[in-house]
C-alpha cells in the first residue's frame, strides 16, 4: 500500500508482460486428468456446469436448458420464480470431471461427450406482465427447437407450459405425459385462463395435441369435477399416485399410445411433500423418488422425448435444499435416459 496515495501496490518481484499476447492462458478444462479440479462448489452456476450460450441464434446442441422463473400465475404460495437458480445450483452437485455418468445397476454410462448440453439461461420476465412474460419463454422454446436441441425448461410456475405447448405448433402430433398432484385442467376463473392451474386445458385445446396422460393425481384438486369429465371428452387418461403404484412404471408408461411423440411436464408437488417440501402448493401422498424415476425411464425406451419441463420448485420453502436437488437429479437421469434411447436407437 502507497502511504502517500493511499492505493494499492503490486510486490517487487511481480512482473507484467512485455506485450499482453504473452500471457499464458490458464488450462480451464474440466477433467480429472488435466486441468483444474474444479469441485461443483466452484465457479458459475449453470446447470450441470454445461455451457453458456446467451446468444440463441447460434445454439448448437443436443439439448438446451431454458430457465422461466414466471410465478405470477400461482394461486397461494409464490416463489418459484427462484427455481431456475435453485435447480442450476444443485445441479453442481452432479458436475463432478467424470466422462458422463455411470450406472452399475443398468451398465451404461449415461450423457458421456457424446451428448452436449448448453445453457441458454434465462427468458425475459416481465414483472406484472404474464402477456409477455409468457410470449419471451416460447421464444426461447422456438430458438431450441430451430435448432434442433431437446428444449427442457426450469420454472416457474406450471404456467409456463402454456407458451412452452404453443412452440411446438409446427412440429407434428405430440402426446403431454403429466406428472403432477394436481389435474391443472380449469378453463377459466375469474377471468384467469393462464395461470398454474390452466396449462393443461390450454394444452388440450391445441390440435396437434393427440392426448394426455396424466398421473400423480391425486387428493382435494384445484380442478373441479366437470373438469375431469371435460379431460376425459378432450382425450386424457388420469391415473393417481395408488392408480400407478399399483400397476407398476411400466403398465403406467404403457397406457401412452404406442409410436406417440411425448412431451413431459413434471410438476415437484407429484413427489410426497417428505421428499420435497420447497413447492408452493405440496400434497400428501405423492410419488417417491423410483417410482418416477422408472416411469421416466420406460418412456424413453418406448418413445421419442419432444421436450421437457420441471416446474414448481420454491426454494424458500426448503432450507435444506433437498427439492432441488431432487429436481437436478430427476433432470440429469431423464436427458441420460432419453439420449441413451436415441443412440441405441429406441
Amino acid at each position: 500500500m502507497d502511504q502517500k496515495t493511499g492505493m494499492a501496490t503490486l510486490p517487487r518481484s511481480f512482473h507484467l508482460p512485455k506485450s499482453p499476447c504473452r500471457l499464458k492462458l490458464i488450462d480451464m478444462t474440466h477433467g480429472y486428468e488435466t486441468g483444474r479440479l474444479d469441485l461443483p462448489f466452484t465457479g458459475i452456476c449453470t446447470f450441470a456446469r454445461k455451457p453458456y450460450e446467451p446468444d440463441w441464434s447460434r445454439l448448437d446442441a443436443d439439448a438446451a436448458i431454458l430457465g422461466a422463473p414466471f410465478d405470477a400465475g400461482t394461486q397461494w404460495r409464490a416463489g418459484a420464480r427462484f427455481g431456475p437458480r435453485g435447480v442450476r445450483e444443485a445441479s453442481t452437485l452432479f458436475s463432478f470431471g467424470h466422462s458422463g455418468a455411470y450406472d452399475h445397476e443398468d451398465d451404461v454410462t449415461y450423457l458421456g461427450p457424446d451428448v452436449q448440453i448448453v445453457d441458454m439461461g434465462d427468458a425475459d420476465i416481465i414483472h406484472t406482465d404474464t402477456t409477455q412474460s409468457h410470449a419471451n419463454i416460447e421464444a426461447g422454446v422456438r430458438a431450441a427447437l430451430g435448432a434442433a436441441a431437446l428444449p427442457v425448461v426450469i420454472g416457474g410456475d406450471h404456467s409456463v407450459n402454456i407458451p412452452i405447448i404453443r412452440a411446438f405448433d409446427d412440429q407434428g402430433d405430440i402426446h403431454i405425459l403429466q406428472i403432477d398432484a394436481h389435474l391443472d385442467f380449469v378453463d377459466e376463473r375469474h377471468g384467469v385462463r393462464h395461470g398454474h392451474g390452466n396449462p393443461m386445458r390450454r394444452a388440450a385445446e391445441r390440435p396437434f395435441i393427440s392426448g394426455l396422460t396424466q398421473v400423480g393425481i391425486r387428493n382435494v384438486s384445484s380442478t373441479a369435477r366437470e373438469g375431469y369429465g371435460d379431460a376425459r371428452a378432450m382425450g386424457a387418461d388420469i391415473l393417481s399416485v395408488r392408480q400407478c403404484r399399483a400397476i407398476g412404471p411400466r403398465a403406467t408408461a404403457a397406457r401412452i399410445p404406442p409410436g406417440a411423440r411425448v412431451y413431459i411436464t413434471l410438476d415437484i408437488d407429484a413427489f410426497c411433500p417428505s421428499i420435497a417440501p420447497g413447492t408452493g402448493t405440496p400434497s400428501h401422498g405423492g410419488f417417491l423418488y423410483y417410482e418416477v424415476l422408472e416411469l421416466l425411464q420406460e418412456v424413453a425406451r418406448h418413445h421419442e422425448v419432444v421436450g421437457f419441463d420441471l416446474v414448481e420448485v420454491a426454494p424458500a420453502y426448503d432450507p435444506a435444499g433437498v427439492t432441488s436437488i431432487l429436481a437436478a437429479q430427476i433432470l440429469m437421469n431423464a436427458l441420460g435416459f432419453i439420449f441413451h434411447a436415441r443412440a441405441a436407437g429406441g
